[in-house]
C-alpha cells in the first residue's frame, strides 16, 4: 500500500508542475503587454466591453493598448486613454468605433485614419467617435419588432372583397390589391 500512496502524490505533483507551468506561459502570452507609444484620448456615450487592456487596432493590426478608462462628471461621457505605437501617425479627422470582435464579447477600439494633413499630437483627443453597440439590445428590438409585424400582418390574404393581395386583410393597412383599394373594395 506504501508505494501506491507514493505513486500517486508523485503523478500529482507532476500534473501541478504542469498545470504551474500552462499558467505561467498563457501569462507570458497572453497579448496584453503594455505597449510604448503615445497617449491619445477619446469620449463615448457607452463603452460597454471596452476595459484596461482591450486591444487599439489599425485596419484589424494591433497597434495599442487602452490604457484608461473614466467619466467626465461634467458631460457624463466616457473617457477613454489609449496608447498607440509611435510609428503610426494619425491625422487629425481620425475617428474612433469600440467594435466587438465577436459575437460573444471581447470589444476593442478601432481607429480609422482621416485624410488631414495635420497630425494627432501625444495627449490630443479623437473627436470623431462611435461608441459600442449593444448586441441584446439590438436583438431585442429586432425580436420585439419583428413579433409586432407578425401581429399586425394576421388575417393573411382575404377572400372576396376582403382585400385580396399582400395587405392585413380587412383591416385596410397594407397594400391594396392591384385595380382596388385599401379594403379590397372596387373603385
Amino acid at each position: 500500500m506504501p508505494r501506491r500512496n507514493l505513486a500517486e502524490v508523485l503523478i500529482g505533483a507532476v500534473v501541478l508542475l504542469v498545470a504551474a507551468g500552462f499558467l505561467a506561459y498563457a501569462i507570458a502570452h497572453s497579448g496584453r503587454s503594455t505597449v510604448s507609444g503615445y497617449q491619445l484620448f477619446a469620449r463615448f456615450d457607452h463603452i460597454d466591453g471596452l476595459a484596461v487592456g482591450s486591444d487599439v487596432r489599425v485596419a484589424g493590426v494591433k497597434v495599442g493598448a487602452v490604457d484608461s478608462t473614466a467619466v467626465d462628471l461634467q458631460t457624463y461621457q466616457a473617457v477613454v486613454g489609449f496608447t498607440v505605437r509611435n510609428d503610426i501617425k494619425l491625422p487629425k479627422d481620425s475617428s474612433a468605433v469600440i467594435t466587438s470582435e465577436s459575437l460573444l464579447g471581447g470589444n476593442y477600439l478601432a481607429l480609422a485614419a482621416g485624410g488631414e494633413e495635420v497630425m494627432l499630437q501625444p495627449g490630443q483627443t479623437v473627436s470623431i467617435t462611435q461608441g459600442s453597440i449593444n448586441i441584446e439590445e439590438l436583438l431585442g428590438k429586432f425580436i420585439f419588432s419583428a413579433s409586432t409585424l407578425a401581429t399586425s400582418g394576421k388575417g393573411g390574404q382575404g377572400k372576396g372583397d376582403e382585400g385580396g393581395g399582400m395587405g392585413a386583410g380587412t383591416t385596410g393597412g397594407g397594400i391594396p390589391p392591384l385595380g382596388g383599394q385599401a379594403g379590397g373594395k372596387p373603385p
